[in-house]
């Protein structure tokens, strides 16, 4: 950046004013995510999220925030619905196919549901059922297709700790 600053003093100018900025907004990211993670730790739902693989304190978290009141939805199904997470139905006629996922719940939510996904199928390592079917889904379907039903399956599991006050259990075969 020196030899930089010395040819251009535009270029100086804008480390002078950028530089303590940065420090200053990555200071406020890490007292918030310590925040967060305080938070996380004093909730038992939040804890109880967390043990499924993938699903950190932010996602659980923001699922928390997102749906309100587990109450909601009859049926844990009705979750990825909600959040955007099921196919497109195309009916007209004798045409009737799925497309896309619909798209139509909270983006930021979905986001984070496919982040876990992913983590789930490339960084866990620990044995379930889970990670199994996601496994054999990724093989068979590729990794993004994989991942948004696997996103879809976290929201149906997570619906259903929440609702049950129970905890992730590995050997347990994932929910349909």
């Amino acid at each position: 950046m020196d030899a930089a600053s010395e040819t251009d003093p535009v270029i100086e100018l804008m480390a002078e004013m950028f530089i303590p900025l940065h420090k200053t907004l990555c200071a406020a990211k890490a007292a918030l995510d310590d925040e967060l993670r305080a938070i996380a730790r004093d909730s038992s739902l939040t804890q109880r999220l967390m043990t499924v693989p993938g699903i950190g304190p932010i996602t659980a978290l923001a699922y928390i925030a997102t749906l309100d009141d587990a109450a909601r939805f009859r049926k844990s199904i009705d979750v990825g619905a909600f959040l955007g997470l099921t196919p497109r139905r195309h009916q007209s006629g004798d045409m009737d196919w799925s497309g896309r996922i619909s798209k139509c719940g909270d983006r930021d939510l979905r986001s984070l549901l496919y982040a876990a996904a992913s983590t789930l199928l490339n960084c866990t390592r620990k044995p379930s059922s889970l990670k199994a079917w996601a496994t054999r889904l990724c093989a068979r379907k590729g990794h993004k297709k994989a991942a948004v039903a696997v996103a879809r399956k976290l929201a149906v599991i997570l619906h259903s700790i929440w609702r049950d006050e129970t905890v992730f259990d590995p050997g347990v075969e994932a929910i349909p």
